[in-house]
């Protein structure tokens, strides 16, 4: 096919879209379900109405192609997991019982039931239900899911394309299931999948489906010879099935690599690429392999993770270059839209002249559907898209907004001095055991507590002129003094405020930081029926005033034991943000952390003697490939040390983690030089424990023994042995006891009984110590 041939055919298309709806409907309509108060089928239909919506909308926008499969009652990998049959065998009764309450029991488990471990998709903020295998899993193919939402898109009229997780990519997420030894390698059932593949695309092309797409992003990261050479004999069998669909194998968040020829020269018909994240990259690797002869590509030049306004010229020119490397070039995102917010057009607090710098999903299809437009027809017809593009990227460019000369020169005159403790550790220790005066085993929470209806009634009046600000203060007030009177009758030794004036634990920072912009409707799905409103990091950081001294000094007035001072790190406040793209990351973290250095420093002037300054993204936001990590690493830890370097020796610094791989990062962990450490570590099966003994870790740590996205309050002994297991991993003298992550999300008549237990449980381990 010619270039002008392949300009010609150019069609519009994305990889998923956002499931939640314009309100969230799916959500509400799942967590009714939970509570009793929806049927399964109103579920069911809320879903399918969702669904219609979303495909309708894409096609009326102009692509020509839909996903299918995407959408999803908790997670995508969950769904592949029930499609390919490997239920756990604690689940199996349940899902033959009842397949939706048994879907549901294996992503938030039961009273009795552990469910799967969580953890990040990848360097996103969007999690996932590992996969348990083991030597003695025996898959079975069931695409019921999968062929009635083709078949729903086609009764619609519309081209659809169903997109599954693919199999090399499901067997390398997946882990040993409890009980199988730990050095079981999944990629080796490889043999015993493909045939259920098999089964699964013969159902998709009797359904009608043109196309499958088959996700491979672990083909981004850094693969063994025996991994790539797994890729090679999936795509060879796989493409070499006569009864299939067409394949689309696709891979994002970064470049190709190693897997590129592979994939090239696999018998399917099309690859995806990312052309945002790894452009250059992706365009040098496929021209050194002669390109896609006789192949579909499909080119992801839109950003599906953040938020800026596409440069349309830009990416023409490389859809021109790629025009020459491929038989037909269709245009879409570098991944599925699931990961920004749907609509900006539904901001009315944000500025009109930022607000045209802004694509969330529905922009991004616009933005698609125009580069494919101008592919195909030539750029005259899409002229004044054009123009209005290069104004909105010039206004953004020249807006002070985005260059404040004194934070810059500031973060200019950072020193190595400045990101470091005075006195080494163990010096630290014995300064803050004399001043914290704390038991072995000390127990303490991560932060955050329930979010009641009363708080969140309150928070709408507040913003609805229903209360005055005096009033809302008084019922934050009430909750706080029952948060701590609560920890100090169970028996916590270290207590926080609850944090009942934040909504969200960037949130509640961005908007008080310059630089931040706040959404009213910008929800991104984090898992399963949690979403958050990532804010919008647009320019230079500094910070106004104080922004937690005043709730954590009234905490610490009721109470004659330590309020810990609660901080969201800057590497988080990074990760959990859309964060700027015309500078380096390390500024900006670097920006965030002289920010928060001023409001440690003041929490320290007031009397808090325990600050945690919180980094779950750490780990999330380690770069996929290997050779790219070590300047990572290097400027977040050293944000995180610029944050709390400037603190007393007997001032105690907290960190905490949850939900991602801890192995990569330990000696990262090491260079944050916090005093302690909290982590997740319920769910897996105290893992990051081993892996700090394996270290040499030399600090304190408090693997987690409550896991708090499941609603199962776990007994006394449950966690009495989870301490025990930390025990030897941790020596007593540096082992914290605390649940895995924040309780924001659980309901108070679980949070009182599990943090009763967890309590319970300490006081036993401690009686079971030598010279108790």
């Amino acid at each position: 096919m010619t270039t002008m041939t392949a300009a010609a055919a150019a069609r519009a298309t994305v990889y998923g879209y956002p499931r939640q709806g314009p309100n969230r409907e799916l959500k509400k309509a799942i967590e009714g379900y939970w509570k009793g108060r929806v049927t399964a089928d109103a579920l069911r239909s809320t879903a399918a109405e969702l669904r219609r919506t979303n495909w309708q909308e894409l096609a009326e926008a102009g692509v020509d192609e839909v996903p299918t499969g995407d959408f999803s009652y908790y997670d995508h990998v969950l769904d592949t997991t029930v499609m390919v049959g490997a239920i756990p065998a604690r689940h199996r009764g349940a899902v033959e019982a009842d397949a939706l309450d048994g879907y549901f029991a294996m992503a938030r488990g039961t009273q009795d039931v552990a469910p799967l471990e969580m953890t990040k998709w990848f360097d996103t903020n969007y999690h996932y239900l590992v996969p348990e295998l083991g030597p003695d899993t025996v898959f079975t193919a069931d695409s019921t899911k999968q062929v009635a939402e083709v078949k729903e898109a086609l009764a619609l009229g519309l081209s659809a394309r169903p997109v599954l997780v693919g199999p090399v990519t499901y067997l390398l997420l997946a882990k040993p299931a409890p009980g199988v030894p730990a050095d079981f390698d999944p990629l080796t059932l490889l043999d015993r999948l493909l045939p259920v593949y098999a089964e699964v695309l013969a159902d998709l092309r009797a359904a009608g489906a043109e196309w499958v797409q088959l996700d491979e992003p672990v083909l981004v990261q850094d693969r063994t010879p025996a991994e790539l050479n797994a890729a090679t004999r999936t795509y060879r069998d796989l493409g070499g099935l006569i009864d299939r669909p067409k394949l689309l194998v696709a891979s994002y968040f970064d470049r190709l690599g190693d897997a590129l020829p592979v994939l090239a020269k696999a018998p399917v018909e099309g690859l995806a690429l990312d052309f945002a994240e790894a452009a250059a990259a992706n365009l040098d690797a496929l021209a050194a392999v002669g390109g896609l002869p006789g192949k579909r590509l499909v080119a992801g030049v839109v950003n599906g993770r953040n938020i800026w306004v596409n440069d349309l010229s830009a990416s023409l020119a490389t859809l021109g270059t790629l025009l020459g490397l491929a038989d037909r070039v269709d245009v879409s995102a570098s991944c599925s839209l699931l990961h920004v917010p749907l609509d900006s057009a539904r901001e009315r607090d944000i500025e009109p002249q930022i607000l045209r710098w802004l694509a969330f999903a529905k922009q991004k299809t616009a933005e698609i559907v125009t580069l494919a437009k101008g592919l195909a027809q030539g750029t005259d017809t899409i002229a004044a898209e054009l123009a209005a593009n290069r104004a909105n990227l010039a206004s953004r460019t020249g807006s002070p907004i985005t260059n404040d000369p004194a934070v810059r020169a500031r973060a200019a005159a950072v020193t190595e001095t400045d990101a470091r403790r005075s006195q080494a550790y163990t010096e630290r220790a014995t300064a803050q055991r004399a001043h914290l005066g704390l038991p072995l085993l000390p127990t303490t929470t991560i932060g955050s507590f329930p979010q009641t209806g009363e708080l969140r009634t309150a928070r709408a009046d507040l913003r609805a002129g229903r209360i005055d600000t005096a009033g809302y203060e008084e019922r934050i007030k009430a909750e706080i003094q029952e948060v701590i009177s609560f920890q100090e009758k169970t028996g916590l030794d270290v207590l926080v405020h609850g944090e009942a004036e934040r909504n969200d634990m960037v949130q509640y920072f961005a908007e008080q930081l310059t630089g931040y912009l706040a959404t009213q409707h910008g929800w991104v799905q984090s898992y399963g029926t949690r979403h958050v409103r990532p804010p919008i990091l647009a320019g230079d950081i500094s910070r106004p005033e104080p922004m937690t001294v005043r709730w954590t000094t009234y905490a610490q007035s009721l109470t004659s034991r330590p309020v810990k001072g609660m901080l969201t790190g800057p590497v988080t406040m990074l990760a959990w943000s859309f964060v700027r793209d015309d500078q380096p990351l390390g500024d900006t973290a670097r920006q965030v952390a002289l920010a928060l250095r001023e409001e440690v420093n003041d929490l320290e002037a007031a009397g808090t003697s325990v600050i945690q300054v919180d980094e779950p993204a750490l780990r999330e936001t380690l770069p996929l490939r290997t050779a790219d990590r070590p300047a990572y690493l290097a400027w977040a830890t050293e944000a995180f040390r610029l944050s709390t370097g400037g603190v007393r020796p007997d001032t105690q610094i907290h960190t905490h983690m949850c939900y991602a791989e801890f192995g990569d990062i330990v000696q990262a962990i090491d260079d944050l030089d916090a005093d302690v450490i909290s982590l997740e570590a319920a769910r897996s099966h105290r893992q990051v424990a081993r892996e700090l003994a394996a270290h040499g870790y030399p600090r304190e740590a408090g693997p987690g023994v409550y896991d708090i996205h499941s609603p199962r309050v776990p007994s006394t002994e449950e966690a009495a042995d989870l301490l025990r297991t930390g025990l030897k991993a941790i020596p007593a003298e540096r082992l914290w006891v605390n649940p895995d992550c924040g309780l924001k999300t659980r309901g108070w008549p679980e949070t009182r009984a599990s943090l009763e237990n967890l309590v319970a449980a300490a006081r036993t381990v401690r009686e079971e110590l030598p010279g108790a």
